[in-house]
């Protein structure tokens, strides 16, 4: 089976109905994995066979939500409106697609993958916080239907202001690196600082320059202070026109503008609740749009930008971007890709003193990181539940565009049978888990060496 959901003891939250019910869930989407892989099987014995895996879901949702409000858990609204998001919104929108495929094994594949990946998510994120154990990461959350007018509300706005026809490229957006990008801070307070929101602006550089570039006939095939300036003002009025449309607005003056590196923007992702983050590709490049919970900025704050001292600000800004540039580009970029934390954080530990780390927690996630940053090489996990380290590597040699990316996998398992498989889909490497951290180190760089040489 080349699918396939393992159930691993993390998953459990300790509230035996509802682990129970977890186990029965994967094992329900591993038979449609094994169902969906023979080709003989009928349409309409998949169409039953997901009817089945939906109908059980949506069982499950309910005795849930009993549960929580049997413990008076604070957070059921939440739990229940991202319930009803993946009832009424993922699910259609994946039935309609395996409708227009006719039910093709590939379509099927990716309706079981995005139900895994959601299932999986769900538990260690939002199951888990009903007991203590950990956070939910969408507590301030807006309502669905707010959120639904948000992105018409911005894309339109993307659209009366720059002729660009974007989409929402993902309604959860966490923050991954998509190339060169300038991140724009806006902090609102009330008059009496009693109550403060804060709006993040991402741009891709080259979305800077084919927009307001071009609008104010600035020739520049790079960033430079007038065009940087004239960015600020374009954003706090694309932020104004989006305030329009939320309740007593009115009420909040700006209070704080920052312009910040990458690593400040990330640091907020890892510590903050989020009420709106989405991607949108405008066709020029790639736009963000956040709304962050109050919070303090980690480390510093980035740089702040004094009315009297615009100029200065941004051409401070400007030159250690621009620093931070060139030793980005002096360090290779590694993607290190596994389910596990440990292992993801050990990696970057290790090699980030002399390596651009990012990370991924799975396949997918992978995939999208690629795209959006290419990496000089991947650290791919080889055994990853749903989309495991063969098929990101399947993935990535189809794509023309993308079959030069070095690929090594990393396996827990070195046993004759296991090294076969692995070689015998002609990665650049491999290593094993259990090996030193100094064993590892040396092994990548030397690879990269011998590369260079």
């Amino acid at each position: 089976m080349e699918s396939q959901l393992i159930w691993k003891d993390e998953y459990n939250i300790g509230v035996d109905i509802i682990d129970k019910e977890h186990v029965r869930l994967f094992k329900i989407i591993n038979k449609l994995f094994a169902f969906g892989e023979e080709e003989k099987k009928s349409q309409w014995a998949c169409q039953e066979g997901i009817k089945f895996f939906k109908d059980h879901a949506f069982k499950h949702f309910g005795e849930e939500e009993k549960y929580m409000a049997s413990i008076n858990y604070e957070g059921l609204k939440t739990h229940r409106a991202i319930h009803q998001g993946f009832r009424k919104k993922t699910l259609p929108a994946l039935e309609a697609e395996l409708e227009q495929n006719n039910y093709s094994p590939e379509s099927v594949k990716h309706f079981l993958g995005v139900c895994a990946g959601w299932l999986i998510g769900h538990t260690l994120t939002e199951d888990r916080a009903m007991t203590g154990e950990g956070v939910s990461k969408w507590v301030d959350l807006l309502p669905d239907e707010e959120l639904e007018e948000m992105k018409k509300v911005i894309v339109q706005l993307i659209y009366d202001m720059f002729r660009l026809e974007s989409h929402v490229v993902s309604d959860t957006y966490s923050g991954e690196k998509f190339g060169k990008g300038v991140y724009y801070r806006l902090v609102y307070s009330t008059k009496d600082e009693e109550e403060e929101c804060e709006i993040f602006l991402v741009f891709e550089e080259k979305l800077l320059i084919n927009t307001v570039g071009k609008a104010m006939g600035i020739e520049t095939n790079k960033l430079d202070t007038m065009l940087l300036n004239v960015t600020r003002y374009t954003a706090r009025q694309f932020v104004g026109r989006v305030r329009e449309h939320l309740p007593n607005s009115e009420r909040y003056e700006v209070k704080e503008e920052n312009l910040l590196t990458y690593e400040q923007f990330r640091k907020v992702y890892e510590k903050e609740r989020l009420q709106i983050s989405m991607l949108l590709d405008t066709g020029a490049g790639y736009f963000a749009y956040c709304a962050i919970a109050p919070h303090l900025l980690q480390n510093g704050i980035g740089t702040t930008i004094e009315t009297e001292n615009d100029m200065s600000g941004i051409e401070e800004y400007l030159t250690r971007r621009e620093e931070e540039a060139e030793e980005a580009v002096a360090k290779k970029k590694i993607l290190v890709v596994d389910d596990s934390a440990t292992i993801r954080h050990g990696m970057k530990n290790l090699l980030e003193e002399d390596y651009e780390i990012a990370m991924a927690s799975s396949g997918m996630e992978a995939l999208r990181c690629v795209i959006l940053d290419r990496p000089d090489l991947l650290l791919l996990d080889y055994e990853m539940p749903v989309c495991d380290g063969k098929q990101v590597l399947e993935m990535i040699r189809s794509e023309s565009s993308l079959a030069g990316i070095s690929v090594i996998f990393l396996t827990g398992r070195t046993d004759p049978e296991t090294v076969r498989k692995v070689i015998a889909l002609k990665p650049d490497g491999y290593l094993a888990k259990y090996l030193k951290p100094e064993e590892i180190k040396k092994k990548i760089d030397d690879y990269f060496e011998k590369k260079k040489a």
